[in-house]
């Protein structure tokens, strides 16, 4: 395979401060790989990883399959989540003497909810060319088949597990307008749209991408609360979750039963209930005394004014 030439260290830009790569460092590309489908591979990427030095990798014997599928041999180094602290300074040590390595993680776009942070950012900090060599993404891919808006997104990588920062960590994108996209394990996408359900409102569209770019690629399109219902037993194989944008402000009328089940289910998340009675305001566009009285007054009380009504 040919070598790609290694890129320019041109004089650097307008930014105040900013350093150009030292004409000795070698180069860290960051290469994507398939997420599925080994016909995915870009022709730049087969030959970026048949003329480094070595292969950084989150699972040596996963990446060396790929590599004897593209008939390559290139020395393999484990790069992963355990290991990342202490290999990150020899990595750049052969980095900033003239080595030119490649990052790869199992699948996808590597440093994407995968190792490899740590190391473009002392890369970075040792002037050595960090250089993308773009390819599959399952974000992007879920994306843009999901159905829904794509002219802003918020990815937020893997939810938490325990069910209070579950919950917190929904409460924080409840008035997101961007479409969320979230990768999630197989096991628990059930859990986690059932507390979506509970945080955004059953009627907010989602897809359940699965296995993309493989032969039981699926999507699974509906609300919340339907993609909830609808999966009796776990999942099997990769999950990319996408989920509907928060609606611009508009009211969603909810009867004092639905509301109240609403904010039972909240609370059994271990959500404070003053921070549920925000969450219902905020789901919902209802007025904030409203909620209030059908969650503890009843329908025929006069409910005092509450800090945050408006008229």
């Amino acid at each position: 395979m040919p070598a790609e030439r290694k890129p320019s260290t041109g004089p650097a830009g307008p930014e105040s401060g900013a350093k150009r790569e030292s004409e000795a460092a070698g180069c860290l590309y960051l290469v994507a790989t398939p997420i599925g489908n080994l016909g995915d591979v870009t022709r730049r990427a087969v030959e970026i990883l048949g003329s480094v030095d070595a292969i950084l990798a989150e699972d040596t014997r996963h990446t060396r399959k790929l590599l004897t599928h593209l008939g390559l041999k290139v020395p393999l180094r484990a790069y992963h989540a355990h290991n990342e602290a202490k290999a990150t300074p020899g990595a750049i040590a052969a980095l900033a003497a003239g080595a030119r390595f490649a990052l790869v993680s199992d699948a996808g776009t590597p440093a994407v909810s995968d190792p490899g942070f740590r190391l473009v950012q002392a890369a970075i900090e040792a002037h050595v060319a960090v250089v993308p060599v773009p390819g599959p993404s399952a974000v992007l891919a879920a994306l843009v088949a999901s159905g829904l808006p794509t002219e802003q997104f918020t990815f937020l990588g893997y939810p938490p597990r325990k069910a209070g920062e579950l919950a917190r960590f929904l409460d924080e994108n409840v008035s997101n307008r961007a479409t969320l996209i979230l990768l999630e394990s197989p096991r628990r996408v059930a859990t986690t749209l059932q507390a979506a359900a509970a945080a955004f409102g059953g009627e907010r569209r989602a897809c359940i991408a699965r296995e993309l770019t493989k032969a039981h690629e699926e999507f699974l399109r509906g609300t919340l609360s339907q993609l909830a219902e609808a999966i009796e037993s776990p999942l099997k194989g990769e999950v990319t979750l996408v989920i509907e944008g928060a609606p611009e402000a508009q009211v969603v009328q909810l009867d004092d039963a639905t509301l109240r089940d609403r904010h039972a289910v909240l609370l059994a998340q271990g959500i404070a209930p003053k921070d549920a009675l925000k969450r219902l305001v905020e789901a919902t566009g209802m007025r904030r005394r409203d909620v209030y009285r059908a969650l503890h007054l009843g329908p025929d009380s006069d409910a005092p004014d509450l800090p945050g009504d408006t008229p």
